[in-house]
């Protein structure tokens, strides 16, 4: 007998960061894919500009490092969606790679109060929904630049550590109360965010596609793909793991360039 096809029919999610890059993307895929989805970003305007595309059925708009917008956000999207199972955390913030000794700790604060905070808020704040019911999932956006030391990101990198560990505890606390927690680890993916980076001479996309084994960047459809995996039925036995979305980036041990290792 054939297995169905992966299915969010009848799920109830919150996809934060869902005005631009991969949440919008996975706002859109997780919707095709059966979802009613309400989207929550720090923009108003871009909100209202993708709703349409994505088919949200409800718009909140608020910033994820403030405690009160975002348990207000969680709690109006669960209340237009008449509750929620699924929790997709995208709502990030890139640091300016430049020199540690060059660095505003403004800028460092705000980057980690964005991913990292934002992220925890969130997940507490969709935790007091989710243990009364017995279920849910959430995916959370790590990043490959958790995972080894990248010169002149320090913040972000810090932030996307900080994001793996929290999943890990979380998927440990309300394991038993039926509420799964992973996270995906983009690695290059051309989203607005890596295209100003581009545009900003911050990253060289040849030198990126050389090191990356699958030889080229991602794009945000593959990410929010495996995130759907993660939050569907075909992913039960699944919690506290690191899925990276990264084309080979952090498989690969060799000096030089992939092709020439």
């Amino acid at each position: 007998m054939p297995l169905p096809p992966i299915s969010l029919a009848g799920k109830r999610a919150l996809v934060t960061g869902g005005a631009s890059g991969i949440g919008a993307v996975t706002a859109r895929i997780w919707r095709e894919l059966g979802a009613s989805v309400a989207i929550a970003d720090i923009t108003a305007d871009g909100l209202s500009r993708v709703a349409g595309d994505i088919g949200a059925t409800a718009l909140t708009p608020g910033d994820v490092r403030v405690e009160t917008d975002v348990d207000r956000m969680v709690d109006e999207a669960a209340a237009a969606l008449g509750g929620l199972d699924l929790v997709f955390n995208s709502a990030g913030l890139a640091d300016a790679i430049t020199a540690t000794v060059d660095q505003d700790i403004d800028r460092w604060q705000r980057v980690l109060d964005t991913n990292l905070r934002g992220t925890y808020l969130v997940c507490r704040a969709a935790a007091r929904i989710m243990l009364p019911q017995r279920s849910g999932a959430i995916v959370n956006v790590a990043s490959v630049n958790g995972t080894g030391g990248f010169p002149r990101r320090t913040a972000y990198g810090a932030s996307k550590a900080g994001v793996m560990l929290v999943t890990r505890a979380l998927a440990c606390e309300w394991g038993g109360s039926g509420i799964r927690v992973n996270a995906v680890a983009p690695g290059y993916i051309r989203t607005p965010m890596v295209d100003q980076l581009i545009a900003d001479k911050k990253i060289d996309v040849k030198r990126i596609e050389d090191r990356t084994p699958l030889g080229r960047l991602g794009a945000p459809e593959e990410v929010a793909q495996a995130a759907a995996f993660l939050v569907s039925d075909w992913a039960p036995y699944i919690t506290g793991t690191v899925l990276y979305v990264d084309g080979g980036w952090t498989a690969f041990g060799g000096a030089g360039d992939v092709a020439t290792a």
